[in-house]
This record gives structure tokens, sequence and C-alpha cells, in this order.
């Protein structure tokens, strides 16, 4: 491990302050910076980064509310409270269209909610605007290197999972469908390791249908398709189709998944839906799934 990986590594054992959140386009105070590891060692990053500097916005306490223009690609682990060498991790990768990353309401938020409920957070900050490829190079690479380090970090390597919101949704499918596939050349002893989450959490996954409403040509159905929640609602109209499409698919080749449709919720929500919407019900309803599923105790409890 670098040298200064190592330091963040023993910073990031802290516990995050919880901080209030109201939106804005720049921060009211300075707020406790997130300790971040990068991906990728010095000069040795693949593909390409953004055209542009890095671009932060804040909301009103000083936290970062959306990134774009994205060149340096990095994860912060939120640990647990009271992890060992039992707890679970997920990776989360926010939404914003390859065009932003939504890191607080769909990065941040997640993370402290994860934590609550017993499992170590890790936010990817992957590449964008309008880089596909880079992003599915830095997912692979962040599931290889939360496991290369799952002892050091007391996270258990085989209940390693991704979660991922709008356009974060579509680049887990993409690392569930193609994780048998290098997205990059082997750097170092960490890419020895595999990328293959254990289990997916889709929340208004994007861009999974075609113009014709069928899944994506890009995705192949394989065997070893991880264990699959889809969070869903029909009123978000533009996307709704390609979770139906995948959950279709993947129910055809007897692999393990399920398919929260909501009535009421639309899209973009994060941990927060409206308080009259069905999709308020969505953060229970997918801990009762990762407790069904031998992830979580049935108190919430790391197994």
């Amino acid at each position: 491990m670098h040298k200064i990986a190592a330091i963040f590594a023993n910073l990031l054992l802290a516990a995050f302050p919880t901080a209030s959140f109201s939106e804005g386009s720049q921060p009211a105070k300075a707020a406790p910076s997130i300790p971040t590891i990068p991906l990728w060692p010095d000069g040795k990053m693949p593909g390409q980064g953004a055209p542009k500097p890095e671009e932060i916005k804040y909301d009103t306490g000083g936290n970062v509310y959306t990134l774009t223009y994205v060149s340096q690609s990095d994860i912060a682990v939120f640990k647990a409270p009271g992890a060992n060498p039992g707890t679970p991790a997920m990776i989360i990768c926010p939404g914003g269209g390859y065009g932003l990353l939504a890191y607080r309401g769909e990065g941040v938020e997640v993370a402290k909610w994860l934590n609550s409920i017993g499992i170590t957070g890790v936010l990817l900050k992957y590449r964008v605007p309008n880089n596909r490829n880079g992003a599915l190079q830095d997912i692979q690479r962040a599931v290889r290197l939360v496991r290369f380090h799952a002892n050091e970090w007391n996270i258990n390597p085989e209940r390693l999972g991704v979660i991922g919101f709008s356009a974060g949704g579509h680049l887990c499918v993409r690392l569930s469908t193609s994780y048998v596939k290098d997205a990059y050349p082997k750097i170092d002893t960490v890419d020895e390791v595999s990328c293959r989450p254990d289990f997916v959490v889709l929340v208004y996954p994007g861009y999974l249908a075609d113009a014709t409403g069928q899944l994506a040509p890009e995705f192949s159905i394989t065997p070893n398709i991880p264990p699959t929640l889809i969070v869903h609602t029909d009123d978000d109209l533009h996307h709704i189709a390609g979770s139906r499409a995948y959950f279709a698919a993947l129910q055809a080749r007897h692999l393990p998944v399920e398919f929260c449709c909501f009535t009421t919720g639309s899209h973009g929500y994060g941990m927060h839906p409206k308080p009259n919407t069905e999709a308020v019900a969505w953060p229970q309803h997918c801990q009762d799934w990762l407790i069904k599923n031998g992830i979580l105790g049935s108190a919430g409890a790391k197994k």
C-alpha cells in the first residue's frame, strides 16, 4: 500500500461527523473534508480524464453537493460503527446522468444510512462527464481495491456489494454483466483480485432499455450475475422500462433477482422520497432484502 494511502486508511477509521444539509451553490461555512483514497497509482490511470479542472458545488453547510469534470477518481470509506472482519460493505455509485455526480444526496447520505444498519459504505467518485469507459474502469478497480484491503478495513471480502442510483445503477449493471472481462490492463497486485460484486442494489437505474423498451444490447446475461434487488417506481416514465426489461431478462435465466416496484416516487429522490409517495419504503425494503439474502443479521447487525 502506498504511504499516502496508508495515511488515508488510518484517517478513515474515525467516524465522520454528521452535517446538516441545505442546498446552495456556495459554502456558508467550512465543513470537515472526507478523507479519500485514490483508485489508481500515480501516472497509471487507464483511459482519459476530463477536459477541464474538477468543478465542485457545495451546500450551505460547506459540504460537497455535486461534482463534475472528475479526472482523479477515488473512494471514501465510511466505516460502520463496531466494524469487524465480518462486516459487509457496499460501494456507492451516485447518479447524475454521467454528466455529474450527486455526491451528497446519492452518496454521503447513503453511506450514513448504510452505517446505521451495520454496513460499511464506500463512496465511489468515478470519472465524469461523458466518460462511461472511464467509469467502468473505476468501478472495477474500486471493487478490487476494497476487496484487496478488506482485512485492514474490517470488511468481509465475500459480502462486498454495490448500490447505484440512476446512471450509477447503469454502471452497476455494466459491472454485474461484464466483470469477467477486464476494462483495463492489469496494473498491480490489486488487479489480481476479483471485481465481481457479491450482491447488487439498483435504485431507479437509468439507460437499461433501448428505444423499443427492450434490454439494451450492451448487457450480456450470464449465469453468474450476482443476486440483485431493483427498486423503481411506475411514475418514473423515462427509466422504468429498463428496470422491467432487466428484471425479465434475469428471471428468464432463473437468476436471483427481486423487483420492488412502487407506484409513486418518480426519480432522483435518494434517501429522501417525498413523504406522500410509496418510495419512502425503499430503504426498509432494501434492508429486509439484505437480511433475507444473508448479508445482514435479523436485527440489521453484521453477521
